[in-house]
């Protein structure tokens, strides 16, 4: 990385002038983030922060993302969820639809109107996102609470609260546009990122009144442990595992395969073109973490299911709905009981598959091997010891395949991390574990590099 080089690009004005107007527009989402929604009761709100998102692991990790937005009912509660939602839904109909597929191709043009097409999408995906959410929370708190959050709510108030809803999704997405406009980082991804390092203080003032509340004794898989003077000794062991678990996920972000590419030499007129060897990087985690929120979606449908049935009067389906609601129950968020200890192995384990599910789905979609070993063939490149074509498609298939296998369980053991911690420390206050951890890292390591690249641009200018 560049230091000198950034260091020296601040010195340029228009550098100054981009990097304070990111700065600018990520203060202003976090002061929208902490306005109310309308017609919300406000005695009633902290009742819902301490115990409900608790026990939703969907609700828990959605207000990750938003930076706290959806525990404290703002009108950022969605964040940037429609107009991810309609980003992966294009990516999709791009690879099914070839029509898209050729638009894409096109440059400039077609990914604006690629882009235009995602913002329509993102409009009806946040109202229908808004309503959900809303029943979601309110059918949670009746659940658990037996309070109603919304209660003698007209009809017009519920329309006020769904229209404040999809108004400010819609403005974080144009935010998020004009971070991405200064040139120095993608805005939708530095808005998460923002989010979530600004739940950091509060989810190391919750673990530090956990630790000191624990002066007497530590629970450790179950057991009692005195811990009289330890209170440093553990918050010691917690910064420096903390340090070790970053340490491997910018390795396990940053890891990649290099396969060398070269190309035919050919000779056009009196010039000779090609003859050059090249790199192709393919990352071990091509999905970054969207296997994970995939797998967290589909995570929630079950228990969500069972606290709709649970109340039902046929006998079959309130047990089926218990049922439900028992194992898929986040561990550690749960009072584990003889009733419910299997759910102890049944939720990590199918959290695990699923995300080794979505890893090896979403990696076939953003990995093209045939069209990539198309284009090497149309530009004259190859893979040493290995034919363009069918078998250059088969190789990079292999190739991909082989990675996938690694990456995935990774993947997955870092989504486990914080059960596991939750687990042995007895408490559920880690809010931020392997996940947030891999989005924090992958987006400043991209940033820095957006970064970099301006400045190499500006400071070149400079010298010339």
């Amino acid at each position: 990385m560049g230091w000198n080089t950034i260091k020296r690009s601040f010195k340029s004005r228009d550098m100054q002038k981009r990097v304070l107007i990111v700065v600018l527009l990520i203060v202003v989402y976090r002061l929208l983030s902490h306005i109310p929604i309308p017609l919300a009761e406000p005695t009633q709100l902290k009742q819902l922060i301490d115990n409900v998102f608790n026990s939703q692991q969907l609700l828990g990790f959605f207000d990750l993302l938003s930076g706290g937005a959806l525990s404290s009912l703002s009108i950022m509660l969605m964040g940037l969820g429609p107009y991810i939602n309609a980003s992966i839904i294009m990516q999709l109909l791009t690879k099914a639809i070839p029509q898209l597929e050729e638009l894409q191709q096109d440059g400039e043009t077609g990914r604006r109107k690629i882009n235009q097409w995602t913002r329509l999408i993102a409009l009806p995906l946040a109202i229908m996102q808004s309503v959900g959410l809303l029943l979601l929370i309110r059918q949670t708190a009746s659940a658990q609470l037996g309070i109603d959050i919304v209660a003698n709510t007209s009809a017009f108030q519920w329309v006020l609260m769904i229209a404040t809803l999809t108004g400010g999704s819609m403005l974080l997405m144009w935010i998020g546009e004009l971070v991405t406009e200064q040139g120095i980082g993608n805005g939708i991804s530095l808005l998460i990122f923002a989010g979530i390092v600004s739940r950091l203080p509060s989810t190391a003032g919750t673990l530090i009144k956990t630790i000191e509340g624990s002066k007497q004794s530590l629970t450790i898989f179950g057991k009692e442990l005195p811990v009289s003077g330890k209170g440093l000794l553990i918050t010691g062991g917690i910064i420096l595992a903390t340090l070790i678990v970053t340490f491997l996920v910018v390795k396990l972000n940053e890891a990649q395969r290099v396969i060398r590419v070269s190309y035919a030499k050919r000779v056009q007129g009196n010039r000779a073109y090609g003859g050059v060897a090249t790199i192709l990087p393919i990352k071990l985690i091509s999905a970054g973490v969207i296997p994970i929120i995939f797998a967290v979606a589909f995570l929630s449908v079950p228990q969500f299911v069972g606290e709709l049935i649970k109340n039902n009067a046929t006998p079959w389906i309130a047990d089926l709905g218990n049922n439900l609601t028992v194992w898929f129950a986040q561990p550690g968020r749960t009072q584990v009981t003889s009733t419910n200890s299997v759910n102890t192995y049944i939720y990590p384990a199918v959290y695990f598959l699923l995300i080794v599910a979505f890893t090896y789905f979403y990696t076939s979609v953003v990995f093209n091997a045939k069209e990539i070993a198309e284009n090497l063939q149309k530009q004259g490149g190859f893979v040493e010891k290995i034919r363009p074509g069918e078998q250059t498609e088969n190789y990079l298939k292999k190739i991909v395949s082989r990675l996938n296998l690694f990456g995935a369980f990774s993947l997955g053991l870092l989504a486990l991390l914080p059960l596991f911690v939750e687990r042995l420390l007895g408490t559920s206050s880690l809010t931020i574990g392997g996940t947030g951890l891999l989005i924090v890292v992958s987006v400043a390591l991209e940033t820095l590099r957006q970064l970099e690249s301006r400045a190499l641009m500006v400071t070149y200018d400079q010298d010339y």
